[in-house]
Parts: C-alpha cells; sequence; structure tokens
C-alpha cells in the first residue's frame, strides 16, 4: 500500500513539475513577445517622400563638383555610400538627419558647403519650376540636433529652408548669363536658437521686364526675426506663396506676411523650394546636424 501510495504521489509530483515548466514557458514566450513588440515600436522613420527632391552633399564628386544625387537614387539613401555620412535616418526618433561641415564642395556663388534637397516637381529635371502665381506651400517639422560654436562663443547659423529664384533658358539668354541662377528670394535660418528669415527686396521699385531679371537688381531686406526661440526642440515651419504674396508661419502661432511692390514684382521669376542643411560656416571643426521628422510641398 505504501508503494502505491509513493508511485501515486511520484506522478503527481512530476504532472506538477509539467505544468509548471509549460505555464512558465507560456510566460516567457509572453514576455519575448512583449519586449519584441516594444522593439519594433522604437524604429520609426520620417514622413518625407524623397520621390521630387534631389540632394547636395559636403562631398567631391569625379568632377570635382559638389556631390548632387537625384532621383530615383536618392530614394536608396539609407545604404548609398555616397549619401551615408551627410543623410541618414534616426530610426529611434523618426528623422531624416542632414549632415554638414565646411568642405571644398560648394557650390556656384557660395563659399559654404551644405546637405540640403533641392525640389524637382519633375524628378531628375530642374526646368520645371513654379511661379508666385501658380501658388506653393511647404511645411516640415524639423529640429536642430547638433551645432558647433565660434571663437566668442556663439553657435554657428544654418538655413534650414529657402525658396530659390530661377531663370528660364530663354531669360537666361536674354541677359546673357552663363546658367539659370537667380537670387533667393526666401532663407530661413536657425541662429542662436531662434527663427530668423530674410527676402529681398527690389533697389530700384520703379524696375521693369529685362531689369528685374539680374541679380544686382536685388538687395537683402534687414531680415526678421520670430519671438519664440525654438532651441533644439522641435518646431514646424511653413511657407504659403500665392500671387504677390508669401508668409511665413512657425509653430502655427506666429506669422509674417510679406505682401508688396518687392513681392508683385518678383512674380518674373520661376522658384523652387530647398530644405536642410545648408550651413553658414567656414570655421576648422565646424558642423551642424538637421532633423527633420516631417517635410510636406504642395502646389
Amino acid at each position: 500500500m505504501n508503494n502505491r501510495l509513493k508511485n501515486i504521489s511520484l506522478i503527481l509530483l512530476i504532472a506538477f513539475v509539467s505544468v509548471n515548466a509549460t505555464c512558465q514557458d507560456k510566460a516567457s514566450s509572453v514576455a519575448d513577445s512583449k519586449v519584441e513588440k516594444k522593439k519594433k515600436k522604437k524604429y520609426k522613420l520620417p514622413d518625407v517622400d524623397l520621390s521630387h527632391w534631389s540632394v547636395t552633399t559636403p562631398e567631391l564628386n569625379a568632377k570635382g563638383s559638389a556631390m548632387n544625387i537625384e532621383p530615383p537614387e536618392i530614394l536608396n539613401y539609407a545604404t548609398d555610400e555616397r549619401l551615408l555620412p551627410y543623410m541618414y535616418n534616426d530610426s529611434t526618433n523618426g528623422a531624416l538627419v542632414f549632415y554638414a561641415y565646411p568642405s571644398k564642395a560648394t557650390t556656384a556663388n557660395t563659399k559654404y558647403s551644405r546637405s540640403e534637397l533641392r525640389e524637382q516637381m519633375v524628378p531628375g529635371d530642374n526646368n520645371t519650376n513654379w511661379t508666385f502665381a501658380q501658388g506653393a506651400y511647404m511645411k516640415g517639422k524639423l529640429a536642430i540636433e547638433d551645432i558647433t560654436k565660434d571663437s566668442n562663443g556663439k553657435y554657428h547659423k544654418v538655413i534650414i529652408m529657402q525658396i530659390h529664384g530661377r531663370l528660364t533658358n530663354e531669360q537666361r539668354d536674354l541677359i546673357g548669363q552663363k546658367d539659370n541662377n537667380a537670387p533667393p528670394i526666401l532663407k530661413i535660418y536657425w541662429e542662436n536658437g531662434k527663427i530668423r528669415v530674410k527676402t529681398k527686396e527690389l533697389k530700384n521699385i520703379g524696375a521693369i521686364g529685362e531689369e528685374l531679371l539680374h541679380e544686382d537688381a536685388w538687395d537683402d531686406d534687414k531680415g526678421f526675426n520670430f519671438e519664440q526661440a525654438v532651441g533644439f526642440g522641435k518646431f514646424t515651419l511653413e511657407v504659403k506663396v500665392s500671387e504677390g504674396k508669401m508668409v511665413v508661419v512657425l509653430n502655427n502661432s506666429e506669422y509674417k506676411v510679406y505682401e508688396n511692390i518687392h513681392m508683385r514684382k518678383w512674380g518674373v521669376f520661376e522658384n523652387y523650394f530647398k530644405a536642410g542643411n545648408y550651413f553658414q560656416s567656414r570655421d576648422e571643426g565646424a558642423f551642424a546636424k538637421v532633423k527633420y521628422y516631417e517635410l510636406e510641398v504642395k502646389h
């Protein structure tokens, strides 16, 4: 009888151990699943469609000019060795990072280097652009990740958005210019934690026709500083363009409206948007990292 009880006890013990082990395995499996889900949730991608943008980097290409990558190649930025140091994902925060520093890879009419997107309404084509009369809209959510300071202890400046003018081929030939470059009507800076806007004004508001096409007909305005500081946090910028009018909006709370003779006469030019990191320093060892979480363009 005692042996029989011992056998029953042994069987019950084995059954208990087996059930307990199974429960532990299930619990462990559920825990592992939760950890895996948490890991997956941490991986984020920026909300940026690059199919209508080219990018210029601080790298030199084979011809000794600044490297420029157009669609569809730009879509492979995450694996393209030419772009990896200058344009890459921050998958923890869901941002596209643009890194720039002073290099020999500069573009026409500037001494500064950039990791900056250039809008292409038709992918791979710089000759199709828009006018103020046609209208345009750009919105970005971004932040400065890191930026160096100058010898006076002030942060270096960086241009984070632009509207650049462009001559048509006919306008270029009319004034005898060698390229299609026209002045930028809009530059938006991150400067010491604040947002600064600069635009262009005619030196002679009576200028008409061909006179308007020459770069030296235009001068920089005094600039405008938004009141709120953005520092190194996320902020939103919107640029709205219509005939004779340009509006810049910071965080949907501060507005700067340009609606004047200069905007009306700027209508002679075609334009395109730019966004990213146009670094404004040649100091040795200087650099900036600009993060774009979202970027949207409408026409």
